[in-house]
């Protein structure tokens, strides 16, 4: 295909970060693997950028994994393959007492279990060599997380969950395969302004549309102003698609890859408050930028019954 930098896997590729970052990495100098769904979005890929090879790719579907895998072994041959990004994800967006568990096992099966079963699959492909390897790692794993993974709002409890279960099965993958000469890097994204977000507010909508009325009376007021107050601010931040695709990038390229990539000041922000804020002082700041006021204005939620719970100190 004309580049020479060697061949990366980009999963989840048909829009937003993941489709960037096939872009970015092709441009640089990367033969790229771009995982999608459907030959509609392979066909909108190629059309654009034919530097960028589509592979019909499901990471929730065992033998969608296995085919891609036969696919670039047959692609790439005695070359094998320089990195693998799972950056392939959803997001379920509800208060944790109206979500359906089938829609927590989906939010797992896609941005956990499916980078997990994506990253066996390809591998052995990432620890063979090639021949005129540069230095540093022999493969380079980057799994594409976010700045949730560090802090967990309200209302995203689902994806909380994915996301600090990524961070850690990436530090476990990091240790184990340092003696094994490859890298494993996370990047941790901040608000960014991509399709995920219409994905995300009609999920969303649904799942609490769905459940019983005297459990979402508890929660809509609150969730529908966390829902606008999440995509406002999606479209003021400053942090482009492009500052991801780079910090990629940069994981791929270099000799000595950085174990996390903070993109954006308020991933950089989690992190910091991660590490330094007391629970308590925590959940103040949180609870600040996310208003709790209930329908009766004091926090609580319905007061049919007259009653008030009491503060809880």
């Amino acid at each position: 295909m004309g580049n020479d930098l060697g061949a990366v896997l980009v999963t989840g590729a048909s829009s937003g970060l993941g489709e960037t970052t096939a872009r970015n990495l092709a441009a640089t100098g990367f033969t790229v693997y771009a995982g999608v769904r459907s030959t509609e979005s392979a066909a909108r890929l190629t059309s654009a950028t034919p530097e960028i090879r589509p592979l019909i790719l499901d990471v929730t579907c065992a033998e969608s994994i296995r085919e891609a895998g036969r696919q670039v072994r047959e692609w790439t041959g005695d070359a094998s393959l320089h990195g693998l990004v799972n950056n392939a994800g959803i997001c379920v967006s509800a208060p944790l007492e109206c979500l359906p568990v089938e829609e927590l096992r989906a939010e797992l099966e896609v941005n956990l279990v499916g980078a997990v079963a994506v990253t066996q699959e390809f591998l052995p492909m990432l620890r063979a060599r090639p021949a005129a390897a540069p230095t540093g790692p022999v493969g380079r794993i980057v799994n594409v997380s976010s700045g949730i993974g560090r802090v967990a709002a309200p209302f995203l409890g689902a994806y909380a969950a994915s996301q600090f279960a990524k961070e850690g099965l990436s530090d476990a993958l990091r240790r184990e395969l340092a003696p094994l000469g490859v890298s494993v890097s996370v990047v941790e994204p901040g608000a960014i302004m991509t399709p995920i977000w219409s994905k995300v507010a009609s999920t969303a909508h649904r799942v609490v549309d769905e459940a019983p009325d005297e459990v979402t009376e508890w929660y809509r007021e609150r969730f529908d102003r966390f829902l606008a107050l999440n995509a406002q601010r999606a479209r003021q931040s400053r942090t482009r698609p492009e500052a991801v695709a780079r910090a990629i990038g940069h994981a791929m390229t270099v000799r000595r890859p950085r174990t996390r990539y903070r993109v954006g000041p308020d991933s950089w922000a989690a992190s910091v408050a991660a590490r330094l804020l007391p629970d308590r002082m925590l959940d103040a700041v949180i609870g600040r930028q996310f208003p709790t006021t209930g329908p009766d204005g004091d926090g609580t939620g319905p007061a049919a019954d007259g009653r008030r719970r009491e503060s809880v100190r």
